[in-house]
């Protein structure tokens, strides 16, 4: 099973995320992708995301810019979670992944995996052109990981909405 959560900033996607994932079959693989750097603030929004987990869940910290995550989910056994695919993408030379990689490692997978990713298309428009870099990449990251999913579900202040696909009522 693969589910994908998208939400905005502080939108609850994360908790929601964790929320699934307990109730998941062990062992339990959270992979961050975050690099938190000297950020104090997201230091501590980091920490309290850790201090909510099981103790029993192994946490992997993907290095940034070295785009193994299709390698590390092919490696990895029982239930994951990949928070988030937006720092995974931001970390890219030039915000280029291998999507088909990504969605080729998440089918061959046995275990269940969900993965997190901040819906980038329902903003203002950035007003630089990293930034909107930035949004068309994860864009077209999360149209593709949405398209291999069996469930997408967008959180929007802490609710869950389940999205369908054109032609799926």
């Amino acid at each position: 099973m693969i589910t994908l959560v998208l939400g905005g900033a502080r939108s609850g996607k994360s908790a929601v995320a964790e929320r699934i994932v307990a109730g998941l079959v062990p062992p339990v693989t959270y992979v961050a992708t975050l690099e938190v750097g000297d950020d104090t603030d997201l230091a501590a929004r980091v920490e309290r995301h850790r201090a909510r987990r099981p103790a029993q869940w192994r946490t992997v910290a993907l290095a940034p810019g070295e785009g193994g995550l299709p390698e590390l989910l092919a490696e990895t056994t029982g239930s994951v979670l990949v928070d988030s695919l937006g720092p995974w993408v931001a970390a890219e030379p030039d915000m280029s992944v291998d999507v088909g990689a990504l969605c080729a490692a998440l089918s061959r997978r046995r275990g269940d995996t969900v993965l997190v990713s901040e819906e980038v298309g329902m903003g203002v428009h950035p007003s630089s052109a990293a930034g909107r870099r930035f949004r068309d990449a994860l864009g077209d990251v999360n149209r593709a990981v949405a398209a291999c999913a069996d469930e997408v579900l967008l959180v929007v202040v802490g609710r869950v909405s389940r999205l369908e696909e054109v032609g799926d009522r």
